[in-house]
């Protein structure tokens, strides 16, 4: 089984609910030295093109019903706190199949309305803490209403045409970098790695060294 396959699988909420106990999938230690072309990373056979800003781009992909995603949080959000002034970081929700689609529109709602930073932990623990999937736009107003939003500003962000144009450039995105499976990183249009490549730690180590990489074309 692919991870594409793996992850269309994890759509229905029981099946992420079992899996939310597994954790991270992958070996269970990670390779010892510098990391590996294949092994602890891919390479793009095509390099995207990315804008000269003198920063390496680096970005997660990820999808709020993913209980691998969820379990990356921890790690992910200090290691982005600590991130030198050089390097851009995003996030960008993937889209494989209808029920991705609509969590994909709830993160570019809170980018569109700016409150990523509020909302972004708030809506995994919704998903998983409270085991409460947002899969209704009546559920995401209920949501924004208990958050403190105002449902009326989130409807109007909801269906604008900011947001679906940031779809459209999430989806191309996900697409040009290959992605099959979340989480997955991607840095600077060159490569990707991911948790279930030696963890978690590993992967945030190989992307510290791919980083490190790409300072001298970013």
């Amino acid at each position: 089984m692919n991870r594409r396959e793996f992850s269309l699988q994890l759509a229905g909420a029981a099946g992420a609910a079992a899996l939310c106990s597994l954790g991270l999938p992958g070996r269970a230690l990670a390779s010892p030295g510098a990391p590996v072309e294949g092994t602890d990373y891919h390479a793009l056979k095509t390099p995207l093109s990315v804008p000269k800003t003198g920063k390496v781009d680096v970005i997660e992909f990820f999808w709020y019903g993913c209980p691998h995603c969820y379990a990356f949080e921890p790690m992910l959000e200090p290691w982005i706190a600590k991130l030198p002034a050089d390097v851009a970081f995003r996030r960008v929700p993937a889209a494989f199949n209808a029920r991705w689609e609509f969590h994909q529109q709830i993160y570019c709602t809170w980018e569109a309305m700016g409150v990523v930073d509020k909302m972004h932990g708030k809506t995994f623990d919704r998903f998983h803490k409270a085991g409460k999937p947002i899969d209704k736009l009546d559920d995401l107003l209920a949501f924004a209403r208990e958050s403190g939003l105002d449902a009326d500003a989130v409807s109007k962000a909801w269906n604008s045409f900011g947001v679906r144009t940031k779809m459209a450039q999430d989806k191309q995105l996900v697409e040009a970098y290959r992605v099959d499976g979340v989480p997955t990183i991607g840095v600077h249009g060159r490569y990707t790695t991911e948790p279930s490549l030696g963890g978690p730690a590993a992967c945030l180590s190989t992307t510290d060294t791919l980083i490190a990489q790409m300072r001298k074309v970013a």
